[in-house]
């Protein structure tokens, strides 16, 4: 059966092929679905329902529309949200073409130059200043001290932090499989410090709630329930970490991803291999790991110091 040219109609089959055949996360598909309702809104109010509308102008007339779109604060989407839009689009296109439908080109879709960001990490010297910030006197700080320490042991990502459950994490083998993004297994390894953090944090507790990182507020009466509904969110992993980075005076505002790059280019300084380092961070290209390589400026200079000709007096 053919697939209906309605863009709707289209869309929906799409999100149901990313869902059932292709196997992507839930969030994955939130996204696409964010995406691809906004550009099919759009076309819907230039009076165009079917995908096959779309031809070279449109397009053009739709990224104009996404360069200047602000939210309710004024400011324009970022290059790299607007380039999200033209992936989604790109991908649904693709899907379309493969089962015979004919519409535009996805190779008709360049994506938007990237901003260019410098890569934030802490050295030792700051990550320990960052690790004292927490009160553990408080439940709240023990948790938040095992966060940090697990974060930076493990460069999992802060999505994966928070869906860790007790019964996936092998304390004695200090180690535990996450599915990261693109259904992607991997094994993470625990250090000595990160292992005694979570049994200290595990034993702390009192009840039998799933997730090892849970909220401390709103509590629920049932210890007997499974507490899925109790589990911290990234959002609140991004603010603790931000807080307690303000209250450590860092000369940078790091992320929990700045905590990953500190993990990445831990391992790449102390002599691990691009290949081993894009394997515990779940990268499936090694493209994406090579922007780790900024860590052998240090080799260059002293090469670039032995062998560079700094003297031109010097006769040869």
């Amino acid at each position: 059966m053919p697939l209906p040219t309605n863009s709707t109609q289209a869309m929906i089959i799409f999100l149901e092929h990313l869902e059932v055949e292709r196997n992507l996360s839930q969030l994955t598909i939130r996204n696409y679905s964010h995406y691809l309702r906004r550009f099919v809104d759009w076309m819907t109010e230039k009076g165009k329902t079917e995908i096959t509308d779309l031809d070279r102008d449109l397009l053009r007339s739709y990224r104009l529309y996404l360069a200047r779109r602000t939210d309710d604060k004024g400011s324009p989407l970022s290059k790299k949200t607007q380039s999200y839009h033209m992936i989604a689009l790109r991908s649904w296109l693709k899907y379309l073409i493969k089962n015979d439908l004919e519409v535009l080109h996805p190779e008709k879709i360049d994506l938007p130059k990237a901003e260019s960001h410098s890569m934030k990490f802490l050295n030792l010297d700051q990550l320990e200043r960052l690790f004292l910030q927490p009160d553990l006197s408080q439940p709240i700080g023990l948790r938040d001290r095992t966060i940090l320490e697990v974060l930076f042991s493990t460069g999992l990502r802060v999505s994966e932090l928070v869906n860790l459950n007790r019964d996936q994490v092998d304390l004695e083998r200090k180690e535990f499989g996450v599915i990261g993004k693109g259904r992607k297994p991997r094994v993470v390894f625990l250090s000595e410090r990160a292992t005694e953090w979570l049994n200290k944090l595990i034993s702390s507790r009192e009840d039998n709630w799933r997730p090892v990182f849970i909220r401390h507020s709103q509590r629920k009466p049932d210890l007997l329930a499974d507490g899925i509904e109790m589990r911290l969110t990234t959002r609140s992993v991004q603010r603790l970490v931000d807080r307690y980075c303000r209250h450590a005076r860092l000369p940078i505002k790091i992320t929990p991803h700045g905590l990953r790059h500190s993990f990445a280019t831990d391992l790449l300084f102390n002599g691990a291999g691009l290949r081993d380092v894009q394997e515990m961070l779940g990268h499936k290209n090694i493209a994406t790991t090579q922007i780790y390589t900024h860590v052998t400026q240090p080799q260059l200079r002293k090469v670039h110091q032995q062998f560079h000709t700094n003297d031109l007096t010097k006769k040869t």
